[in-house]
């Protein structure tokens, strides 16, 4: 059976291809995606992956993370069934190898549960913009605000969790972003009402989950059918199972599966060494964003947040950052012929030892030896024949290039004279050739 590898790089997307017999794998990365965990480099069973220059790649430089070696390269699809990030799509004949039940993958996830209202505190504190929430109606939808009503609207700040349901509901809410940080995920700080845009029809009070509002006029009367709603989704391919969601809400409405398990710790050691306002290595390969500069100017990272990926101590030029992981979180090993390897591969992501075949016992044949074959003797030429066959050719050609010669010559019928012309040129063109060699 043939077997053909090739490589194509479009953009930040590499893919390697190999096409045999009636079938076509694909492993396809997205460079810009992956931030150098290196967790395919230690479970490849080939190692047809080397890490890159990740130290210099975290601080600005443009290149992939992860080298391939596509001739190397077996197609098992490790790399996209455990990659944190998911830097890796690996397809066999246009079926993805995730969607197959042979293959176990790790598992990363939040889903919201019973408890979720939904409000609009985990949307924006998730790093890969896996969640989305939508609110429907407002209250623009339920008509225009009604005129010379009066009231009054207060919100107590003792009781708001800046849920920001009513900011949603309603343009007379507004809340004030500050930066969320590992320490404070809370992205709002500050809940003000404008009411130039309020008729105090105190639609509010009920959505509020706190009872934080209080608002005094003339009550909006809706219809029984209306009624304000929220829908969350998360998407899963885009969730690495940071838990961000979780921590920031406060009503525990998140169920999160984090891809690992372990510890993740900085070496006191080496901290002089670090420059967390210069350098910031790790808060550009971190894809839970869970680092930031302490109140002591010291580098920090919030342990609770950390999927324990492990790029952070690649990138790292001080090497100030150790990582332990405990477990892996995976769908369900089968026992197929290829379990043990698969179950070698999920060990050496908490051991980061793995098993490789054994081929020291390989024995190589010897190069057979290759005899030169001689040199080549040119015969010795008679010069004043191969001058005057020349000078015959010579007049040949100038018949030949003759436009009514060559009329005739390329005619399907060229009659008696034309096979005539044709032979004689056939012979002089097979004597000069005859001479030369």
């Amino acid at each position: 059976m043939e077997i053909k590898k090739e490589m194509e790089v479009e953009g930040s997307r590499i893919r390697c291809i190999q096409r045999s017999d009636g079938s076509v794998k694909v492993l396809d990365y997205d460079y810009k995606r992956c931030n150098g965990c290196g967790i395919c480099v230690t479970l490849c069973p080939v190692e047809a992956l080397v890490l890159g220059p990740v130290v210099e790649i975290a601080t600005g430089l443009d290149a992939p993370p992860v080298l391939i070696d596509v001739n190397a390269c077996v197609f098992c699809g490790m790399c996209e069934a455990f990659c944190p990030v998911g830097a890796y799509e690996m397809k066999v004949d246009g079926k993805d190898y995730k969607d197959l039940d042979e293959y176990p993958r790790l598992v990363s996830r939040a889903e919201p549960n019973e408890r979720c209202l939904p409000c609009c505190l985990c949307e924006p504190v998730c790093t890969t913009e896996a969640i989305t929430v939508v609110f429907y109606p407002t209250r623009d939808d339920l008509g225009p605000l009604r005129e010379d009503v009066e009231g009054e609207i207060t919100v107590d700040l003792e009781k708001c969790n800046f849920c920001g349901i009513c900011a949603k509901f309603c343009e007379a809410f507004v809340l004030l972003d500050k930066e969320s940080k590992p320490a404070d995920l809370v992205p709002f700080e500050q809940l003000l009402v404008d009411e130039d845009l309020c008729d105090y029809c105190g639609l509010c009070v009920a959505l509020c989950p706190e009872e934080a509002i209080v608002v005094e006029g003339k009550p909006l009367e809706l219809e029984e059918d209306m009624k304000f709603k929220g829908e969350i989704e998360v998407d899963q391919d885009l969730c690495i199972g940071c838990g961000r969601c979780l921590l920031v809400c406060p009503y525990d409405a998140m169920d999160v599966t984090r891809p690992f398990e372990g510890d993740i710790r900085l070496v006191d050691k080496q901290l002089p060494l670090c420059d967390p306002l210069g350098c910031h290595a790790c808060f550009n390969v971190c894809p839970a964003d869970c680092w930031y500069v302490g109140e002591d100017g010291k580098i920090a990272v919030g342990k609770d947040q950390c999927i324990f990926c492990g790029a952070c101590v690649n990138a790292c030029h001080c090497h100030a950052i150790e990582v332990d992981r405990t477990r892996v979180s995976h769908t369900r090993v089968k026992e197929t012929p290829w379990a043990e390897e698969w179950k070698d591969a999920i060990s050496s992501m908490v051991t980061g030892v793995k098993k490789r075949p054994d081929i020291s016992g390989i024995v190589v044949p010897p190069e057979i030896e290759r005899v030169p074959l001689p040199p080549v003797e040119v015969p010795d030429r008679d010069q004043d024949l191969l001058r005057r066959i020349n000078e015959r050719l010579d007049r040949v050609d100038l018949v030949i290039n003759k436009p009514k010669v060559r009329f005739v010559w390329e005619k399907d019928d060229i009659g008696e004279a034309g096979e005539k012309i044709a032979s004689r040129i056939e012979k002089a063109v097979e004597a000069k050739a005859g001479e030369q060699r």
